[in-house]
């Protein structure tokens, strides 16, 4: 258990770590390397919509390798999403700007940015499960909390990475511009080798070989043979099972990715704070986060994961509506404030999704099932909020953006009112 416990937050931490860099980089330096002729709002908004395809690509990717997943096994499949994700973020890293190739920068960055996105939507699900199918009764909470606690040391490594390669070059824009940002990207690729050498170690499920050994050696009276694809299986009897998650976790992707990537550049192009100053709260924001998840993530084997989930929806409504109101008084301390406690409500939803979502769905479909349940999520909260909270500042103010995410919240608390409590259900 611990050499799977470790392997699966090793992943997601490399999966994430590639997925925050270029949420900072978009809120940083992207809109002035890829979308110099566009302007300072026009060229934010164009930087988020291509950090926005990733959550449009995360569902096809959630529906290819879910296939795969369910198909051939959890562990084959999650070492192509790796090997996808270093590769594309390799690349960007090399990739030349607009000045350099003209249009060509911004259309091969959606690309890959697609690829991306393609790779994250298969890998959750699969980390998930790779911890949710070995653990012990009772504990899947504990031990489907490690690959959640990727997300929160990817976005310190990430802010980490970005903090130093600045205090390096003497924080010098222009350095940072032509070479400093494309650092934490290349350094992605030693992550990946070690990434690839822990999931090489574990074997497969002990779920998914039962599973496979029981269809082998059943009557197909008995045990219900899987399609070829997956996908229609879980559409076919656990729709409104995928639906309802996506609806219920949306919130969650709203706060998570407003306040990694919206709020850093929120601070630096409204509040006119320092980027040495945003990128250390995100690294103290995201001890923060990670607490919040191994909290709630421990909480839910005790108390059910709906409970703790609709605590989460519940703080977000009210707190949607008095985030940017404090964070336009200026204060640093308020933007501190106001990035600890949006990463922190994300936190308490984020710890006991990784044992809820494996728990839904029946196993010949479990990882296309979770899969399309999160990443379903991840477009409705995810795309759609940082790409419009940009035009929204500018017309109407922060508070518009309240509005929005404390709208989002509502809809999430009451899909989670909907879900079945699955703490004791058996894989």
């Amino acid at each position: 258990m611990r050499r799977v416990a470790v392997a699966s937050c090793m992943g997601t931490t490399i999966e994430f770590y590639d997925f925050f860099i270029y949420g900072t980089a978009a809120a940083l330096v992207f809109p002035t390397v890829f979308f110099p002729a566009l302007g300072s709002t026009a060229g934010t908004v164009a930087s988020f919509a291509t950090f926005a395809v990733a959550f449009i690509a995360r569902p096809v990717g959630a529906m290819l390798f879910g296939h795969f997943g369910d198909r051939i096994g959890r562990k084959k499949t999650l070492i192509s999403t790796l090997l996808l994700m270093g590769i594309s973020t390799l690349l960007i890293g090399l990739l030349p700007g607009a000045e350099t190739i003209g249009v060509a920068a911004p259309i091969i960055l959606v690309l890959l940015r697609f690829a991306q996105g393609f790779a994250v939507g298969g890998e959750w699900a699969g980390a998930t499960l790779l911890t949710a199918e070995y653990a012990p009764p009772g504990q899947r909470g504990l031990y489907a909390m490690f690959p959640q606690l990727g997300p929160a040391i990817a976005f310190a490594l990430s802010s980490g990475t970005f903090l130093f390669t600045g205090l390096a070059l003497g924080d010098t824009n222009d350095a940072f511009l032509e070479y400093g940002w494309r650092i934490p990207f290349l350094l992605s690729i030693v992550l990946v080798g070690i990434g690839l050498y822990m999931r090489l170690a574990i074997e497969e499920t002990p779920v998914f070989r039962a599973d496979q050994e029981a269809r082998r050696n059943s009557p197909v009276a008995e045990v219900e043979a899987p399609r070829r694809l997956p996908f229609l299986d879980a559409l076919r009897y656990q729709a409104k099972e995928i639906f309802l998650a996506g609806g219920a976790l949306a919130i969650m992707f709203a706060f998570f990715y407003m306040g990694t990537a919206y709020l850093t550049s929120y601070a630096t192009s409204k509040l006119g704070f320092d980027r040495p100053f945003v990128l250390m709260v995100g690294i103290a924001s995201s001890l923060v986060f990670g607490l919040a998840i191994v909290l709630s993530a421990l909480y839910s084997d005790r108390f059910g994961r709906r409970k703790v989930i609709m605590v989460s929806c519940a703080f977000s409504v009210v707190w949607a509506l008095v985030l940017f109101p404090l964070l336009d008084t200026g204060s640093p301390i308020a933007f501190v404030l106001g990035m600890m406690i949006t990463l922190a409500i994300f936190g308490i939803a984020y710890g006991p999704c990784g044992a809820l979502l494996p728990e839904m769905f029946a196993t010949r479909y479990r990882y296309t099932g979770a899969g399309l349940g999160y990443n379903f999520a991840g477009v409705l909260g995810g795309a759609i909020p940082p790409m419009i909270a940009a035009p929204l500042a500018a017309s109407y103010g922060g508070i518009a953006i309240g509005i929005m995410l404390a709208g989002i919240g509502l809809v999430s608390l009451v899909c989670t009112a909907a879900l079945v409590e699955t703490r004791d259900r058996a894989l």
